[in-house]
């Protein structure tokens, strides 16, 4: 059962459209150029009257689809979408984590679902140590958390959708038994195969050509997962028995949740991880819980913004609306130089809180959250935006008097800075080949007023799979950090969930919601999500040209991946940027880099109020794609 708390590139080539009397669907699509653009994007926005359903690829979109077509809620959609992602290997799997905002019409609220999985028992900076490292390793058995995504599903469903577990898992089970697997995921599989066979049951289930030149599936091959497919069905039982027995769709659902974290699935999953040298116990999956939250949020010009709190980086958005506020936007131009300029300036800002304040609430001393996310702190923050150039050492702040407190690591703070150890290439390689670490976002709305956010992630290939039970593990623990002078709040520790870049976002206007919208990219995406928002508010794109609309992206962060390096000053442009704007930029001392596609995989819904219709927008990253009706 959950506890209720107060506190929440990939690249391919773009999918085309398809459609039909009683759907539409819509891919990713591309533009260059700001408002003067709209209406040239590479292809429409999606409409729907009834329901949208928008994830990673084009079968889970159709699983959403297929629920919503049976009676389902925008609830019930997501669980599918969230099922069949995980069940596709779109860079997650069934071991990762999953966190959505989901706002309910009964109510008038948003809510989050908080279903990162925590360190294992052992699990100790004087551990990984011990092992010779700086922070937790970034593939293996000693790389995971707890897993998140089944208890995660399994309460969204509960709790606020409509249909079992056996229907909103019959599209992922259909698929374990086998689906034609996409390019994607074969190149992953073969880039990879060299860790993959480090650990047997990976090797088993991906190389199904092992000892051929070529050792993952053919593109078109069907791929079968029959252990997953059997754990996914040990759930159904589950539920079925406690139908059978009286109990109510709720409650039955809530046994399948008791079999995989306190029966049978989960002490093959701990013997399985233990086997490989991993921490897990039975306690750590029978301790963990699933946490219903209530988000934080920020009003940015008549819009309410909703985030998951600081165990994810969603209130960075938050904190650089605030930061913008005091700013005129519209007045500089959709990517002028100043534009860009003052948004990276402002992005760094926040990021720089993110990386010294944000940790798992839970712990003590909890992150400040309120101090950070106050307009007057924004507004002190906004007045070390420099006009003329970039400032390379920006550093955190002190939110603690804006709520009435006493920084507890103040000595720390006054040490801590964003010059990093110089660059090397095997460096700047590593650090581009973590930086915009996958996942995948679910986005689905309907017409009785459910609007959901998630993006689902962790377990993404090579992952260590666990024993015959099919499940991906996580690489989540690689987000902690070791040392306090990096990140206080952020230290590894047993129970405790490593802050992680999923962010999904979910705004109201006038108390409806207004834009369902995330997007993949590690510790790319609150800046992508940030962008897409202003085009939209500040220059009146469409949801589709938002989502394919230039971005640009700051490296000046830590990242949350592999050695958590920053490059201050590094900043990625669109092809398309004029030359007397590059050669601006470059005057205020940024390095430049350019790319064709620079929005990220943005998935987002616009719910039209004043039509009472539904848009959906996916980017040209990807194999994103959407269902509407």
């Amino acid at each position: 059962m959950p506890i209720r708390t107060k506190t929440n590139k990939k690249r391919a080539r773009a999918s085309r459209i398809a459609g039909g009397a009683m759907t539409a669907m819509v891919s990713a699509s591309v533009i260059f150029g700001g408002p003067q653009a709209q209406g040239r994007t590479q292809k429409p926005a999606l409409h729907g009257r009834h329901w949208m359903a928008v994830t990673g690829k084009p079968l889970a979109a159709t699983a959403g689809a297929k629920i919503f077509e049976q009676g389902g809620n925008a609830v019930d959609a997501a669980c599918a979408m969230i099922a069949a992602t995980s069940t596709m290997w779109d860079t997650l799997s069934w071991g990762g984590e999953t966190q959505a905002l989901i706002y309910n019409p009964n109510t008038g609220k948003v809510i989050g679902i908080n279903a990162l999985g925590v360190a294992p028992t052992g699990a100790t900076p004087e551990y990984f140590h011990k092992l010779g490292m700086q922070y937790p390793p970034e593939f293996g058995p000693l790389a995971a958390v707890t897993p998140g995504t089944p208890g995660g599903l399994m309460t969204m469903l509960a709790e606020y959708g409509t249909m079992t577990l056996g229907q909103v898992l019959a599209p992922a089970i259909e698929m374990a038994d086998g689906y034609p697997m996409e390019a994607e995921l074969v190149n992953t599989i073969e880039h990879y195969k060299a860790q993959l066979k480090q650990w047997p049951d990976s090797k088993r289930v991906m190389l199904v050509h092992a000892g051929k030149e070529h050792e993952a599936p053919e593109p078109g091959e069907i791929f079968r997962q029959p252990d997953l497919a059997a754990t996914l069905r040990k759930l159904v039982q589950a539920e079925n028995k406690a139908l059978a027995a009286g109990k109510d769709r709720r409650s039955a659902i809530y046994a399948a949740y008791e079999r995989f974290y306190r029966g049978d699935i989960a002490r093959e999953l701990t013997a399985a991880v233990r086997d490989l040298g991993g921490l897990f116990t039975n306690e750590d999956l029978a301790n963990w819980k699933v946490k219903i939250e209530q988000p934080v949020h920020t009003r940015y010009k008549g819009v309410d913004v909703y985030k998951l709190t600081t165990w994810v980086q969603g209130p960075v958005m938050l904190q650089t609306l605030n930061i913008l506020e005091h700013f005129d936007l519209k007045a500089m131009g959709y990517d002028s130089a100043q534009y860009i300029h003052t948004l990276y300036q402002a992005m760094n800002l926040a990021y720089a809180d993110r990386d010294f304040y944000y940790g798992d609430p839970d712990f003590s001393p909890a992150p400040p959250i309120k101090g950070l996310l106050s307009k007057d702190y924004a507004r002190e923050r906004a007045k070390l935006v420099r006009p003329d150039r970039n400032d390379p050492d920006i550093r955190p702040g002190d939110p603690y008097p804006f709520e009435g407190g006493k920084n507890p690591y103040l000595s720390i703070l006054e040490q801590w800075h964003t010059k990093m150890p110089a660059p090397t290439p095997t460096s700047m390689t590593e650090f581009d080949r973590t930086f915009r670490l996958g996942t995948t976002s679910v986005e689905a709305a309907d017409d009785k007023g459910w609007a959901v956010s998630v993006t689902p992630s962790g377990g993404w290939v090579p992952a260590v799979i666990a024993g015959r039970t099919g499940i991906g593990l996580s690489q989540r623990m690689q987000s902690f950090v070791l040392d306090a002078r990096e990140n206080p709040y952020n230290v590894l520790a047993p129970g405790k969930r490593p802050r992680a870049t999923l962010t999904p976002s979910l705004a109201l206007k006038e108390d409806k919601p207004f834009l369902v919208f995330s997007v993949q990219g590690g510790d790319t995406q609150d800046q992508n999500l940030l962008q897409f928002f202003l085009n939209i508010v500040e220059f009146g794109m469409t949801v589709q040209e938002a989502t394919e609309a230039a971005n640009i992206t700051s490296y000046q962060l830590r990242d949350s991946f592999g050695a958590h390096q920053s490059f201050p000053g590094r900043l990625t442009l669109n092809t398309a940027t004029p030359p007397w704007v590059r050669k601006e930029l470059t005057r205020m001392g940024y390095g430049l880099e350019f790319e064709e596609r620079s929005s990220g995989p943005i998935n987002a819904i616009f719910l039209d109020q004043a039509h009472g219709t539904l848009w959906g927008g996916s980017s040209n990253h990807g194999e994103d794609y959407g269902i509407g009706w």
